[in-house]
Parts: structure tokens; sequence; C-alpha cells
């Protein structure tokens, strides 16, 4: 008799797990389904009127599956020489304001590669979309699992994030040579209070405050122009490159939401900051 019961109950749990699978897989249909409809709706907002094409071979979007970290997301873009690129957006489909980054290279860039880390709200599917110097969009698509990186508080002490706003590194990735491709990594000390982070000691919304544009120029020709949004992350870090034609200065200048600015020079490659940087100024 106990043999019967215990292959009615293996024959139960079959069926329950079979049952689950199932509605797991409807689930994920649901899902894709959503996802697709989503993407569809943003691509007619951002590119109205306009198609967009695999980006295999053109464009790689890298991002983890499952992030350590929903509120300090890494992303890598990859852009082939085989269509010259003028600009890039990152869209993070699942994230209250989507459009988390739209980069416009300049002539003294070398736009083949990016990096920086971004907030998630949700699992979601990530977008970059690369746009040629003809025009052409060309697309590559990532799914990431991660949740709750809007609403992550930006630190312990607000007041602190606030005074350091606007401080800057710089430095090389490797051996300055003139008229080569040179890495660089620039941080940049600002909170990028979004709205929705929550002071966890008066429990009031932290008002937004956030980074709106970066300016990055070589020599006074543009390296990149950022237009950015809520969805970058605290104190941001931006890996690109440039090619210096020669030693230069390097210089950056950083708008907020506030429309307060930021500038820093860097002498290049030695990478220190140059005297006589005036820090913060009221936005014009």
């Amino acid at each position: 008799m106990g043999t019967v019961k215990q292959l009615v109950l293996a024959a139960a749990l079959v069926s329950a797990s079979q049952l689950g699978t199932l509605s797991s897989a409807v689930a994920d249909d649901d899902g894709a389904a959503e996802r697709a409809s989503r993407w569809q709706a943003l691509q007619q907002a951002l590119f109205p009127g306009r198609s967009l094409k695999d980006g295999a071979g053109v464009i790689q979007l890298d991002a983890p599956p499952r992030a350590l970290d929903a509120a300090l997301v890494p992303i890598g873009i990859e852009l082939s020489a085989v269509k010259p690129v003028k600009s890039v957006y990152l869209v993070i489909d699942g994230n209250p304001s989507p459009l988390a980054g739209h980069f416009t290279f300049g002539p003294k860039a070398d736009p083949h590669s990016l990096k920086l880390r971004v907030r998630v709200d949700q699992y979601t599917n990530m977008h970059a979309v690369a746009e040629t110097q003809d025009g052409q969009l060309f697309v590559a698509t990532k799914f990431v699992k991660a949740s709750g990186g809007c609403s992550a508080p930006a630190g312990s002490d607000e007041a602190s994030a606030l005074a350091d706003m606007g401080h800057m590194k710089l430095h090389l990735i490797g051996d300055f040579a003139p008229g080569k491709t040179e890495q660089a990594v620039l941080m940049v000390r600002h909170p990028n209070f979004n709205g929705m982070q929550m002071n966890q000691i008066t429990r009031y919304y932290t008002p937004a405050r956030f980074i709106r544009s970066i300016d990055v120029t070589y020599e006074g020709g543009s390296v990149f122009h950022l237009d950015s949004d809520i969805s970058m992350s605290t104190d941001p870090v931006i890996t690109f490159g440039f090619v210096p034609q020669a030693k230069g200065q390097m210089k950056v200048v950083v708008r907020d939401s506030k429309d307060v600015t930021f500038d820093h020079s860097f002498e290049v490659p030695a990478g220190e900051k140059v005297a006589g940087d005036n820090g913060a100024a009221p936005g014009v």
C-alpha cells in the first residue's frame, strides 16, 4: 500500500512540475510580448517614422544577465568600423525615464568603445542604437535582471554628496601615443538624485537633482556631448576613446538639472587637474 501511495505522490509531483513549467512558459511568453510592445512604443516615441536595423556587425551591447547591484549596472557598447557612427542612444525600456543617455561624437573622438554605469528599475530589455553618418539606425539588445535601482539611496550622507558635487578625476588607460587612440576614464562626483530615493532618516523623498549633460573637448575640439537623465548612476564613471595628435588639455563641462555647471581641465597625458579651474558656476 505504501508503494502505491508513493507512486501516486510521484505522479502528482510530476504533474505539478509539468503544470508549473507550462505556467512559467506562458508567463515568459506574456513577458516577452509585453517587452516587445513596450519597445515598439518607445521606437515610435524616440525615432518616429524611422526604421531600425539589426545591429549585428555594427554595434554590440554588453550588460550582465543578472546585475549584482541594480543601482550600479555596468554597460559596455562596442562599435565596429564598418559604419561610421555619429551618435549612440542607450535605452533602458523598463525605467521610468527610458532614454538613459545619448552620446554624440565629435571630431576628436574614437567612438569604437564606451563604458558607463546605470540604474535599472525592473527586469528589462536594454537597447543600444547606433546612428550612422548617413542617418541609418542599428540596434543591439540585452535582457537584464535587476530591480530597485532607481529608488536605491545614493548614499548615507546627502549633505556630503551635495558638498562634493562637481569634483572630477581623469586617467588614461595605457601609455600615451600621439596620433593613436587613447582610452580615458572620467569620474564625476554627483549624487544624481532622481526624485525616487527616500531619505532614510527623514523618510521624505529627496528632491531630484541629476546630470543633464556632459561635454568633453580636447584642445578645443569636441570628443563627445552626452545628454543624460535620471537613469545614470550616482558618481558616473565613463570610459571613452579619443585621438590626440599631441599633448594638450582636455576640458569637461557638466551641467545638472538645477542649471549649475561644473568644469575642469586636465593636462594630457598627465591627467592632472589644471590650476585655476572654477569648479561650480551658476548656469547661464
